[in-house]
């Protein structure tokens, strides 16, 4: 991804005190042990174009199609939390978590 897009690692793997934590402040949906970033190696990233711009979304969406893009040519199955149901549409959402991406189970 670096390759193409300057981008952050905000967050990869979380143990117990951070995924409670993200929990209870409405960061994540799911306690620990539940979330995919609380398995050693983390199957979950939050991943952000750099420089971060929180109030500039449309970048952030633009670089979800980027990553979205990259992990198909590469035959990597994710999903993101702009998309949850992957089905293109982002107003179906009902929690907002775009800089979350994370692999799917084959």
């Amino acid at each position: 991804m670096i390759k193409h897009v300057d981008c952050s690692v905000i967050c990869g793997h979380r143990g117990k005190e951070e995924q409670d934590s993200a929990f209870h402040n409405g960061y994540s949906k799911l306690k620990f042990p539940e979330s995919k970033h609380n398995k050693m190696p983390s199957h979950a990233a939050d991943v952000v174009p750099y420089p971060i711009d929180w109030n500039d979304l449309e970048r952030f969406y633009m670089f979800v199609g980027v990553v979205r893009g990259i992990a198909a040519m590469l035959d990597i199955p994710i999903r993101c939390g702009a998309d949850w149901d992957g089905d293109m549409e982002i107003k179906d959402q009902n929690f907002h978590d775009v800089p979350h991406f994370e692999l799917l189970e084959p």
